[in-house]
């Protein structure tokens, strides 16, 4: 087992992500992995917490990355973040991405946890996914 399928697994995400002109039309191009400095868009996309533990096996070294994504909007009501992250869903679940090191063998959603923040002011949604890696 090894952490090293973990940037090529956020680079895959974000590349899917990226792609997408569905997503583009929600949030346009604000899709982060540290958050910028200064006025933040109405809604946007950020990485967030990811947690990997070994998933080896007979055919060779494996891990196993749960990884949350999730939309914060300031954007009143749920409506547009429940839409952007339907689309996240939509793209990541038994998604075929290729990877520069290793290979993705399964990528699944698990759950989603929509909450309001900030005093009622922000809205979040955190979807975490399960990605299945090998090491070939």
């Amino acid at each position: 087992m090894s952490y090293a399928l973990s940037a090529p697994l956020q680079a895959a995400v974000f590349g899917a992500l990226t792609a997408s002109t569905a997503l583009a039309e929600l949030v346009g191009t604000h899709i982060y992995d540290a958050v910028p400095g200064g006025i933040l868009p109405d809604i946007y996309v950020r990485f967030g917490r990811e947690s990997v533990s070994d998933a080896s096996d007979g055919t060779g070294d494996g891990a196993l990355h749960r990884f949350t994504v999730s939309v914060i909007t300031t954007i009143p009501g749920f409506a547009c973040a429940k839409e952007a992250a339907g689309v996240i869903s939509d793209i990541l679940h038994n998604a075929d991405l290729s990877l520069t090191r290793g290979h993705l063998v399964d990528l699944r959603f698990e759950r989603a946890t929509a909450a309001r923040t900030d005093a009622g002011a922000t809205r979040r949604i955190d979807m975490q996914f399960r990605a299945r890696l090998q090491d070939s």
